[in-house]
């Protein structure tokens, strides 16, 4: 049996942004425990030159949003990217399952060889519908995912690989 893109790409989203969703609730839980501003725990970054925990979660569910919509030809929504609290990145995140679920299997399988152009850092990106999920997408929204479990691991809050995975 093959595995078809909708596959490929509908159910790992829903699965990872519903880890994602409640590892933000174990750190804005661990913010409140240890009398931390939450904002220092959003703006956190590993790195100087890296984006913070609130960007890490926007670009992950952007990744979902925008692959779904672009495998199946539709309209990618717009988010106004203008998250300040865990309430309102958990929104985002739930408000991405709704539009992410709405899409079907008849939506996206056969969108393998579907022409896919987007712009990244000014330029023009092209790809077919195959490459674009499992060289690009994928890549990315676990890299943002991954990124976001990064900081607040780094910042003590109590998570570890099974919350990541989601077991």
């Amino acid at each position: 049996m093959s595995l078809s893109m909708y596959q490929a790409s509908v159910p790992p989203f829903l699965h990872m942004l519903k880890n994602l969703s409640a590892i933000l609730g174990k750190a804005e839980a661990f913010a409140a425990e240890h009398k931390i501003e939450p904002e220092v725990l959003l703006s956190w970054r590993l790195a100087p030159d890296m984006f913070p925990l609130v960007r890490q979660v926007q670009i992950a569910a952007d990744f979902a949003k925008g692959t779904t919509a672009r495998l199946a030809g539709a309209e990618v929504p717009k988010y106004a990217d203008d998250e300040k609290t865990f309430a309102e990145l958990k929104a985002r995140i739930a408000k991405t399952v709704k539009f992410v679920q709405d899409f079907s299997a008849k939506d996206i399988d056969g969108s393998e060889g579907r022409d896919i152009t987007l712009t990244v850092g000014g330029q023009d990106m092209h790809f077919k519908g195959q490459p674009y999920l499992l060289d690009f997408a994928l890549p990315n929204f676990y890299f943002h995912s991954t990124a976001a479990y990064a900081i607040l691991r780094h910042c003590g809050v109590e998570i570890g690989k099974r919350d990541f995975l989601g077991m």
